[in-house]
This record gives C-alpha cells, structure tokens and sequence, in this order.
C-alpha cells in the first residue's frame, strides 16, 4: 500500500505532524501487538509497522494500558519483535466522477491496469457513520429494473435496501447482474466480496455484459486478507456517498453481505471477542447494521444509495444468524430457491417469501390487485402439490383450485427471463396478456 506521504487514494485522516512511535512486542498469525502507543490510538486507527520487509498497514482492533493489537492488512505480516510501528489514523478513500468505468482494490488503488486514478476534492471516511435520520430525505420514487418478476412481485424504490438470500449455484450474482443494467440509476458501485479470482473478469464482462461505462467495482477477492473482504464493502460504500451526494441516484451491489460477515468474525475473534451464534461474536451483529444503514436517501437535494445486498445462506438455511439478523434490517428480501433453480426457472425467486416493504409507494390499486391474487393463487397451487401429485385432485370440486391449476403454470412461464432476454418495459401488461391468453378457450 501507498502511505500517506505519497498522496494515495486511499489515505489517512488526521495523521499526526509529529511522529509518535511504538514497538511490536509479540507477533502471531493473526494479529500484533504494539507497545506505546495506547494513549494515542483508537479502535479503527491505522498503524504502520516498519521492518526488513518494508512498510506494512494494520488496523488498531483492541486496546489496553499496556499495548494495542493490530490486525494486518497483508495475508502474511513480515515485521518483528522490536520493529517500529505508529499511527497513522482511521482510512478514507477521495472519488472522482472518472472512476467510472475502472475496478479498485479495498484501498481504492486501481486494479485494472488503465493507469492511476484521479484524486477527488474530498475524502470520505471508509468505516463512517449512517447519517442523521431526520436529515434524510424520504423515499418515493419507483425505479424499473425491468426484471419482471421483481417488478411485481417486489418492486423497488430509489433509496430502498433490498437483500437477495440464496444458497451457493442459485443465479443470485446472475440476478444482481440483470439488475445492474437497469437504466433507472446514474451509477453503479459493485462491492465483489470474497469472489473466486477467476470469476472477477467474468462477473464484469459476461454478466454484467460489458456495461461498465457507469460502474465502479471494488474487488477483495477469497485469498485476500480477511481486513480486506471487511474494507471492501467499506470502501464500496464510501464511493457511492460520493455520488450520491454529487445528485446521482446510485445503485449499491455487495456480494456478498455473508463473506463481509466472515472476515468481521475472523477480526473480531482476534481481538478476543467470545463467539456467542455459531461462531459470530457480538460486534458482527452490530457492523453489519452500521454498513447496511449507510444506503439509503441522501438529504434533501441529494442522490439516493439503492442497496442490493448478496446474502448466502449457510447450507440453504435462510434463518441462519446472519441472514436473520439481515432481514431484519434491510427494507425487503428476495428468496431464490433451489428447488425452483433445480426446474430450470430463473430467475429462481420464490414470490410467496419474497418481500417488499415499500411496495404500497410502487403499485397502482389495480397493480396491487393483481398482485394479491396473483400470490393467493400461487400460495393455493403449491401448497396442494402433494396432493395433486397423489392423485386426490377431481377438477371440478374446487373452483378456486381448478382456476390456479390452469393459470398458476403460465404465470411461473411468464416470470422466467434470462440475461439474454428483452428487458420487461410493461411488466403488469405481459403478464396480464399471458393469462388472458391461457383462459381463451381454445377454437
């Protein structure tokens, strides 16, 4: 990493005119620890440690009397006993509008091979507080992603934060792909979590399909440091506060939020934090939180932050701690469901569990209608499946379950598109076409 002397991107606030140093005292692999410096430092303070490898950042996790540990950024920390080590302050990240179009690090240094990045006027802390709600404008404004099944089933507004739950092979970075293309936002900021390497270049070329002209992609890949994956979404954030507050209306994707998840866990454990779900220690369920609410509307003026967060569930189960702490927080979710996956319907949303909360600002009193009857009848056929599939069904004796049986298999059909499709402009008109089609009778 660039330090601060040499004008980075990324830099630090705040780093002291006078150099006060400290010493490590122990090293382990996973943290180190530093002696005198614990009157001058602060958890989420930055620290430089000098050794024969060079200059080596870590972020300040714990703190006592007698010494700090420090959680190093590289995946192998090279510096000793007795090398020298000081602070350098918490981290921020300057944007500029000609970020678009280029792919960064954590740190906000160019991965891309396209040259240095211009430096912005104004830097923006990584790790900084959601604003003031009631400074905040409210949300209102519909946003077409023209991909018909969120469109009316889970519409969502500018401003919203809506979280995509799915099990690994699921299509759920195909999903956030599709929606990326929406022409209803001015920028797209992508935060890839934890992404196998070799999936970086095929995410960005074949799913998001080459439109990268508005989009600026924060990569921390799987064999990256676990302070990385946790700066990453960070970073990410930070990036579209900048165009949020430049009057843009920003599309956030984090993939995902469970990989950001771990590596708050794997520094939280370094710290000496006791796990209390399933191995997460407390702080994580406080992180998380404090990132997810940083989306949203800007004041009034201002651009919008639509957040779309990438959950994966642990082993299919959706009421895992992470997930459940995240539902709970975000504005809407959208399950996609293996088994629906498996039927080869995509996207694989399961309308019955999916949710938006803000779905009264989207539908007009005939959209919701619809939509109402829509899920009653969905709801009828599936929960009848076994029955049907026994043999305990008579056409005839239930009306209401004839009219699902005949009408729920074109709605699943009209809900099925694919990257390569045409986008959904009138979604409530196509479906609505594809039922009155099925109950023409036939001549």
């Amino acid at each position: 990493m660039t330090l601060p002397n040499a004008s980075p991107v990324l830099s630090a606030l705040e780093g002291p005119r006078i150099r006060i140093c400290g010493h490590i005292i122990d090293v382990s692999a996973q943290a180190f620890r530093v002696a005198g410096l614990s009157p001058f430092l602060r958890l989420g303070d930055c620290v430089v440690a000098k050794g024969p490898a060079g200059e080596e950042l870590g972020e300040v996790v714990r703190i006592d009397e007698t010494a700090a540990t420090v959680k190093p950024f590289a995946v192998r920390f090279q510096s000793g006993v007795r090398d020298v080590a000081w602070r350098i302050g918490p981290l921020s990240v300057s944007p500029a509008s000609s970020w678009k179009g280029r792919t960064v690090d954590a740190f906000g240094h160019p991965r891309d091979g396209l040259g240095p990045l211009e430096e912005g006027p104004r830097a923006f802390t990584a790790d900084a507080s959601p604003d003031n709600a009631m400074t905040r404008a409210r949300v209102r404004e519909k946003v077409a992603t023209e991909v018909r099944a969120i469109d009316i089933f889970t519409p969502l507004i500018k401003g919203q934060r809506m979280g995509i739950f799915a099990g690994s092979g699921v299509g759920k970075s195909t999903l956030m792909g599709m929606l990326a293309k929406s022409k209803g936002f001015d920028t797209v900021v992508c935060a890839l979590v934890g992404e196998r390497g070799r999936e970086v270049r095929e995410f960005l070329e074949e799913t998001m399909g080459g439109n990268l002209e508005r989009c600026v992609t924060v990569v921390a890949t799987g064999d990256e440091s676990p302070m990385m994956r946790r700066l990453a979404p960070k970073t990410a954030m930070a990036i579209a506060e900048f165009f949020r507050d430049q009057g843009d209306d920003v599309l956030l994707i984090v993939d995902s939020v469970t990989r950001l998840a771990h590596a708050a866990r794997d520094v939280a454990l370094a710290a000496g934090e006791p796990p209390v779900a399933r191995g997460y220690p407390p702080s994580v369920f406080s992180e998380l939180p404090r990132l997810l609410e940083r989306a949203g509307p800007g004041a009034e003026g201002a651009g919008t932050i639509t957040g779309l967060f990438a959950v994966l569930v642990d082993g299919d189960d959706h009421n895992e701690p992470i997930a459940d702490a995240i539902r709970g927080t975000l504005d809407g979710h959208i399950v996609l469901d293996r088994s629906i996956a498996e039927q080869g319907r995509f996207p694989a949303i399961d309308v019955l569990k999916s949710l938006s909360r803000l779905a009264e600002l989207s539908w007009a009193p005939t959209e919701r209608e619809l939509v109402t009857r829509l899920r009653a009848m969905v709801a009828r056929f599936e929960d009848t499946r076994d029955l049907r599939l026994l043999g305990g069904y008579q056409k005839g004796a239930d009306p209401t379950l004839d009219q699902a049986v005949q009408l729920v298999p074109h709605v699943y059909d009209a809900l099925v598109q694919g990257p390569s499709d045409a986008p959904s402009r009138k979604p409530f008109d196509e479906i609505s076409a594809k039922l009155k089609l099925a109950m023409t009778p036939a001549a």
